[in-house]
């Protein structure tokens, strides 16, 4: 996750800072607790992890929807590349059919190419974009 929001940082350092803690202890047992984070890992070392959220969605405009949400995606920098992002992906895809939701969404930074090509080699399209004016 702190290599995550590193590129974020250097990327809109307008918008994120760097942190030595990108989630609290708390937090972190939160989404334990919840069941609402995977990790990935090989021989005891962290690979990536993916922590996500059930959002519902509901208004006189829009259709009615229960989507899974991906909050965050990391994988370590080495092992960017190998697969590693598609193993949790698969896990919240089975789920969002398994709990028969309607989709699954997540955002990504406009400046980060290689995780959107991951994104759209797995089977996410474009929703929306959002714009801004400094």
């Amino acid at each position: 996750m702190k290599q995550v929001q590193q590129l974020h940082a250097g990327w809109r350092p307008d918008i994120y800072k760097e942190t030595d803690t990108v989630y609290s202890r708390d937090y972190f047992e939160h989404l334990v607790l919840e069941r609402r984070i995977l990790v990935a890992e090989q021989e005891d070392t962290v690979l990536g992890l993916l922590s996500f959220l059930y959002r519902h969605v509901e208004s006189d405009k829009q259709v009615t929807r229960d989507v899974i949400f991906i909050d965050d995606l990391a994988v370590t920098e080495e092992c960017r590349g190998q697969g590693i992002g598609t193993q949790p992906l698969n896990h919240v895809k089975e789920k969002v059919q398994a709990e028969h939701l309607n989709g699954l969404e997540l955002q990504v930074n406009a400046r980060n190419t290689a995780a959107r090509r991951m994104y759209e080699k797995f089977g996410f399209t474009e929703k929306s974009i959002n714009l801004e004016l400094l």
